[in-house]
């Protein structure tokens, strides 16, 4: 049985005005510029307003993917959303973005992987248009994960920044079709990076509040460990499923966490750092926005052209890894 192949159509972000500096975190947590950059490569990162919730930044992003795509939001088949920061603990995010859109016909649900979850989105939505399914798939990743941090504990809340990135995919027109994807995911290290409070096993009440359990909780040096050791190895993986070599890669596209962590990605692929797109000095870690993010300015700024063969890579909670091979 034939699989019809697909292709992403249309990209699209959007980003708070609101914009924080890492000089203005020097005056509320004991860090300085310096400190920031030299080990990360932050300069600043931009923060949704009291009233601009994950769902508002996602269908902003959307509306520009659908706009690029020449599709109309009436034309979706399906929704999905990927999100740590959701408007709600349910029903999906993907819904209220389907509502704001005028989506009416899609299907609409989440997808919970952290920051690899646009490109786990992204692999379902293939797997529902190569199945015929779905014609068209909105694909949106985006994370208000300023109200989840905790803005006295330096060590994370230097990291992460807001925003939203959006992909259109639907069947083959020739151009942004997807090669492969590799997904991967290894539950045993779930406490390494994660939300202790706001589920079943830790339900709010005064006393998780008051512990502060309902924000992000990350061990910082493994997951640095883990994310240089499979950033590399996921985006192999993928290049070789597509049948590519390392060199014939034109523009590799990481997850935006820390700039030594690309840097050792790009050395195990072998690639020079003028193939690798990096905005993390604007954006921080937008989590499951920020290969969308990504992706969608590296086009705009005319970084990928007609045939050239792109690599999404990121990693994320639970712990998990996915990447994928474009050919534009």
């Amino acid at each position: 049985m034939s699989r019809n192949i697909a292709s992403i159509l249309g990209t699209g972000s959007y980003v708070p005005a609101k914009v924080l500096t890492n000089a203005e975190l020097a005056t509320q947590v004991d860090t300085t510029d310096e400190w920031i950059r030299s080990r990360t490569g932050i300069g600043e990162r931009h923060i949704a307003a009291a009233d601009e919730h994950s769902s508002d930044m996602g269908f902003k992003a959307a509306e520009r993917a659908l706009a690029k795509a020449g599709i109309k939001a009436s034309d979706l088949d399906a929704v999905i959303c990927a999100t740590l920061s959701p408007d709600f603990p349910w029903p999906a995010t993907a819904c209220l973005i389907q509502r704001k859109l005028g989506a009416d016909k899609a299907l609409a649900f989440d997808v919970s992987a952290a920051c690899s979850g646009l490109v786990y989105a992204a692999a379902v939505a293939e797997g529902l248009i190569a199945a015929g399914t779905s014609k068209y798939v909105l694909v949106v990743g985006t994370e208000k994960l300023s109200s989840i941090l905790d803005w006295s504990d330096r060590n994370t809340c230097v990291l992460f920044g807001d925003g939203a990135g959006a992909l259109v995919m639907g069947p083959s027109n020739g151009r942004g079709v997807i090669r492969s994807m590799m997904l991967g995911a290894d539950g045993k290290q779930v406490e390494k990076l994660y939300q202790p409070g706001g589920g079943t096993v830790c339900p709010a009440s005064v006393d998780s509040v008051s512990h502060k359990l309902h924000f992000l909780k990350m061990e910082g040096k493994e997951v640095f460990k883990f994310a240089v050791k499979i950033m590399g190895e996921a985006s192999a993986s993928a290049v070789a499923q597509a049948g590519w070599k390392p060199e014939e890669v034109s523009l590799f596209v990481p997850h935006q966490a820390n700039i030594r962590i690309i840097e050792a990605a790009a050395k195990h692929m072998g690639l020079p750092m003028d193939k690798v797109f990096v905005n993390l000095d604007r954006y921080g870690n937008t989590s499951a926005a920020s290969v969308g993010l990504a992706l969608d300015e590296a086009v705009a700024e005319g970084r990928v052209k007609a045939g050239d063969k792109l690599v999404l890579v990121a990693f994320g909670a639970g712990l998990t890894w996915a990447a994928t091979a474009i050919e534009w």
